[in-house]
Order: structure tokens, then sequence, then C-alpha cells
């Protein structure tokens, strides 16, 4: 595979999302001091969380600007009414049109919702307006469902977007290892899968914030991958960049042309600013790719573009 050019690194990134819960929400005072008008921002509802904050949010990126894509968590939701009544709020307050449906994190369902399929099947996204939706992704796996039955929902819910008419996508969990995330894409292709990938990857943090949140979400090529970089202590608190994994994901989509990797999804652990900084200036091509350093170096717009 050819590495990357410039010009495929932009073309990854443009239209890039972003994540944000609303605790941290909470810690910044304008969206669009960091975030191009129109930029799609999730907005999580986290076990244990009131649905309350994450329409508060989701409405108040709509009043600046902003594309809001909440998540509706299945074993969070009591009822089917509860579940209307939540759309309707989401729809009628902050203009939701898509949104993000998963199971969640909880072990035991708190009411009637086991699975995102259970939502998607009572018709409620469609009947508020809300034809575009994001699923979930596990390049790696997941430590609560094995492969075969990844398999059977992931293809449900291609048989059930085509059916519905709806403009469904597949958002991941964040993931560092290239090349599980290509045999991942490969994998799913070859089921069958048509849907198109929003793949979620690291924002700009510390090593030691990386492997904080790897672990707690039980990826295993990605903790193999941050381990053999922690040995380095040295490097442990560095703010580190995913310059690396950005150009192994350039260089797949643009070598293969029926990569799945429509877009990325940016999870800002080490806080929305610096990771919005960083993205915004390499969409803009203020950069020039280091091919022998695996590394997008800032601030070298005329060279990037002579190089691409």
């Amino acid at each position: 595979m050819a590495p990357a050019s410039a010009r495929d690194v932009i073309s990854l990134i443009d239209g890039f999302s972003v994540e944000t819960t609303p605790a941290s929400a909470a810690k910044v005072d304008c969206f669009a001091d960091h975030l191009a008008p129109g930029t799609t921002v999730n907005v999580t509802f986290l076990p244990g969380s009131a649905i309350d904050d994450t329409i508060a949010v989701a409405t108040r990126l709509r009043r600046e600007g902003f594309e809001p894509v909440p998540h509706i968590a299945a074993r969070s939701i009591a009822d089917s009414a509860m579940l209307d009544r939540t759309l309707g709020r989401l729809k009628d307050e902050a203009g939701v049109t898509q949104a993000l449906v998963i199971a969640g994190g909880l072990d035991h369902p708190l009411g009637a919702f086991a699975s995102s399929m259970d939502l998607l099947a009572t018709g409620l996204f469609e009947a508020h307006g809300i034809a575009k939706i994001g699923v979930a992704g596990h390049p790696e796996g997941s430590p609560d469902i094995d492969e075969t039955a990844l398999k059977d929902a992931l293809l449900w819910k291609n048989r059930f977007a085509a059916e519905r008419g709806l403009e469904m996508y597949i958002e991941t969990q964040f993931c560092f290892d290239a090349a599980a995330i290509t045999a991942w894409d490969r994998r799913i292709r070859s089921w069958g899968n048509t849907l198109p990938i929003h793949l979620g990857v690291p924002g700009l943090a510390t090593l030691k914030t990386l492997l904080k949140f790897a672990q707690m979400s039980g990826i295993g090529p990605s903790i193999r991958v941050l381990t053999r970089q922690a040995r380095n202590l040295a490097k442990l608190m560095l703010v580190q960049a995913p310059d690396r994994l950005l150009l192994d994901l350039a260089a797949y989509q643009a070598g293969d042309p029926d990569c799945g990797i429509e877009k990325l999804h940016f999870y800002p652990f080490g806080g929305l600013a610096k990771t919005a900084e960083w993205a915004n200036a390499v969409a803009s091509g203020d950069f020039i790719v280091d091919d022998r350093k695996a590394a997008i170096l800032l601030g070298a717009s005329d060279q990037a573009h002579a190089a691409s």
C-alpha cells in the first residue's frame, strides 16, 4: 500500500465529527470558538445520567449553529412512552434530525428495551422525522457480544435500513490500531455490510489518559499498541496526536476503492479545544507529511500543497 499523501489525509478528515458529554460541554464557553459552523457533535447519554441533560446540550448546540446527534441508549429507556417523549422533545427543542442508537452500558435494561434493534423496531424514529441513524460498530470486538451475534445484528440493521429507506451508518468505538480497523472493515464487508463507517479515533491526549480510556473500554489490540508506547516513561505525560493512525487509515482509504470508512469521529479525551485546533489545522491542509517519522507536521501549508 502506497504511503498517504497530504491530499489523502485531508480527504479522510474532511467533515469530521466530535463527541461531547454534558459534563464536558459545561466547560466549553462557546463551541463556535473551536468548531466550524455546522459541525456534527454527538452528545452522550451515559448510564446513570439524565436524558434531560442530553436534550439540553443538543438544544444548545443547535442554537450555536451545530448539528446535534444525541445518543439514545436502549437499556436506559423505560418504555415506548419515554422514547416517544424523548424523541419529541429532541425534535421540538433541538431540531434533531439524526441520532446514534445504541444498547448502552448497563448490564441489565431498566425497562422494555435491551438492544438498539428493539428501539429501531418501534418505528418512533421515523415518526419523529429522524431518518439518519448511527448504530454501534466494534472494530476490536465486544467483551459482551460474540462475533456471531455481532454479525447477525449488523446484517439485521443493513436489512432494516434498506426496507425503511433510512440513511444508516456505523459509528465505532475509538481505536488506535489501524491493522485491526482495516481487517474489521474487510471482514464486515465480506458479511455483506453496505453501511458507511464513521470511525472513532482518539483526539489529542496524553498516553496515560489514552491508556485509561482504552482499559475502561476493553479494546484489546489498541491496548497492546499503547502499552508498547508506554514503556517509554518519558512519553507517558506528553500529549499525543493520532498522526500514525490517520496516515495509515488515509493510505488504506486511498488504496482500497471498496474501503467502508466514510469519515472520522473524534473522541477528545484531552479536551475539545486541543483536538479541534489540531483537526481543523489538518483539515485546512496546514501540514506536511513526514514519511520517515510517520508524522503529520503542522504549520507548513505551502509545503503541504506542494507535496500533495
